[in-house]
């Protein structure tokens, strides 16, 4: 499991912009079972994604499409974990 940490590094205008076609691949991860959840950071300096791919490489392969990544509006920093405690809603992490 990741956790992506996305830090935009230009004005919101900007990021904004492309906010719908950053949705439209979250919608796309989340269909292909990729992504377990996301969401802004307060105060809106980026975005938290929650991923299940197994491998960073592939991951990696799969931000690339991102267009957040694509037109270099954020910086993006992986972080793997593995689950050892849930509550039993996200037992399935454990898996």
């Amino acid at each position: 499991m990741f956790i992506i940490n996305l830090t935009y590094k230009t004005e919101l205008e900007k990021v904004d912009q492309h906010l719908n076609e950053h949705i439209e691949f979250l919608n796309e991860q989340y269909e292909l079972g990729n992504f377990l959840a996301s969401g802004r950071k307060i105060p809106r300096t980026g975005g938290i994604i929650l991923s299940k791919v197994e491998n960073k490489s592939e991951l990696e392969k799969i931000i690339k499409k991102d267009p957040f990544k694509t037109n270099e509006l954020a910086d993006y920093e992986l972080t793997e974990f593995i689950p050892s405690k849930t509550c039993d809603e996200l037992k399935f992490l454990m898996e």
